[in-house]
């Protein structure tokens, strides 16, 4: 079946777009679930109005050695107070809402290390310029610790590539994307190869109402993928919702 557009009418007269975007991820968790090997598991993560947060990439283990009091000898250890002047300046910013709609998948014999990170597009991550940037920032960093990253966007509405402006900041272009980019896409992008020389690798599907949705490569490590078939996964949340 075809890509709806779920940001304009008739179909957004019936149904809001959050629906699909707040649904969706658990799809896709329910389609990893069945590829993903042992020990990686995918999780959803949908969050309101908030801000974008890099996964720290490791739990600490309740096990961990930590050092108490009661492993400690000799006399106890005086530690001064510290009084710290006063801010040169307080400002109020102006800190970027953002609407969060992702899967992560994680290795859990890593005290759950990510691995990578799906991120589906919502109107707030791309309608003014100060969300994008926050946006393409989080991709980029996550692209830089070695995390494969996945942007779907099916937002039709803000004319803008996100993908062309992820490459962008890295300093780079896709002839792909030609003179005029699509406003949706979906992308998985992963950073490979030595310290002394990185490689990007994309793997990039302009979308278009009308047109099936692609499988993009869900890179587990520098040579281990799966597959996520966002197709299945679209159409299963619209049968849910009974998008027609």
């Amino acid at each position: 079946m075809p890509l709806r557009d779920h940001f304009r009418s008739p179909l957004d007269d019936v149904h809001s777009w959050d629906e699909l975007q707040g649904m969706w991820p658990a799809m896709i968790v329910r389609q990893l679930s069945n590829v993903l090997p042992a020990p990686y598991f995918a999780a959803p993560g949908v969050h309101l109005g908030t801000l974008y947060e890099i996964d720290v990439g490791t739990y600490e283990s309740p096990s961990s050695p930590i050092a108490n009091e009661s492993s400690l000898s000799g006399p106890p250890i005086t530690v001064a107070s510290y009084a710290p002047p006063r801010p040169t300046r307080t400002v109020e910013p102006r800190l970027p809402l953002q609407d969060l709609y992702e899967v992560r998948v994680y290795d859990s014999r890593r005290d759950r290390r990510l691995v990578a990170a799906i991120e589906l597009v919502s109107p707030s991550n791309k309608d003014r310029l100060e969300t994008r940037s926050s946006f393409v920032a989080k991709i980029a960093a996550l692209l830089k610790r070695g995390i494969c990253v996945s942007i779907v966007d099916v937002v039709g509405t803000c004319e803008f590539n996100l993908y062309e402006q992820v490459m962008d900041w890295l300093e780079s272009t896709d002839p792909d994307l030609g003179p005029e980019p699509s406003p949706m896409s979906a992308v998985t992008m992963r950073l490979r190869g030595t310290p002394a020389q990185r490689l990007l690798d994309s793997w990039y599907y302009p979308l278009q109402v009308g047109q099936a949705l692609p499988t993009l490569p869900i890179w587990l490590n520098e040579s281990q993928a799966v597959s996520l078939d966002l197709e299945s996964c679209y159409e299963e949340t619209c049968r849910l919702l009974r998008i027609a």
